[in-house]
């Protein structure tokens, strides 16, 4: 499906989606600076094309613009006349996307997830035993084990895409940039949202965790 056969108010949609949820997260002071970005897919996905909503790079997240996003491909090329440029991490959410199929895809950068991505970088995962929040990834085994991935940051961007590759893990709906940021994804906003504050509570938890077992 090219970007011309997909029905206007289904990016409307993702536009208004994208809207919602980035004053959600700006309230919370989860795009410090400008950083941070989010996507929503819009129309049928093959792993050779699809399109996406994306915001623009460079934008204050916590106003609403006429300019806040744009449409990209599967390559993260714009699919209109834009002056617009998507953000500088567009690839990775061009890899996940083709790895995934996932229909949106939500980056943050907190305290939590920096301080745990660089605490727990040796092990290259973020180690989570028995939180109740494990089951918002439909993870339902009784004390739950699992490993967040960790991935190294580079400023050229597709040096990361490589070992993102490597290190998705199926059943886990993120991947974390070392002292960077969480990336989550869902089938739609809605989940993807979930993922992402679910991902968010056991950063904090194990942050406090780690503290209180060194008796700070």
């Amino acid at each position: 499906m090219s970007f011309e056969q997909i029905a206007l108010e289904d990016k409307q949609k993702a536009l208004a989606e994208l809207r919602e949820v980035k004053e959600l997260f700006a309230s919370r002071g989860w795009f410090p600076g400008t950083s941070g970005n989010l996507s929503i897919r819009v129309g049928d996905f093959k792993p050779e094309q699809f399109q996406f909503a994306i915001t623009a790079s460079g934008k204050d997240k916590t106003v609403h613009t006429p300019e806040d996003y744009l449409f990209v491909d599967q390559d993260g090329k714009p699919c209109e006349t834009t002056r617009l440029k998507p953000s500088a991490e567009t690839l990775i959410h061009c890899e996940i996307y083709k790895l995934t199929g996932a229909g949106a895809i939500f980056h943050v950068h907190t305290v939590f997830n920096n301080v745990v991505s660089e605490y727990f970088w040796d092990r290259k995962a973020v180690p989570v035993d028995g939180v109740e929040l494990i089951k918002g990834f439909n993870i339902w085994d009784e004390e739950a084990h699992i490993d967040i991935p960790i991935v190294s940051n580079f400023a050229h961007i597709p040096s990361i895409v490589p070992e993102v590759t490597e290190r998705i893990v199926p059943s886990i709906p993120g991947i974390v940039l070392r002292k960077h940021g969480i990336y989550a994804w869902g089938a739609n906003a809605f989940e993807a949202k979930r993922h992402l504050e679910a991902f968010e509570f056991i950063f904090e938890y194990v942050y406090r965790l780690e503290l209180l077992k060194k008796g700070i």
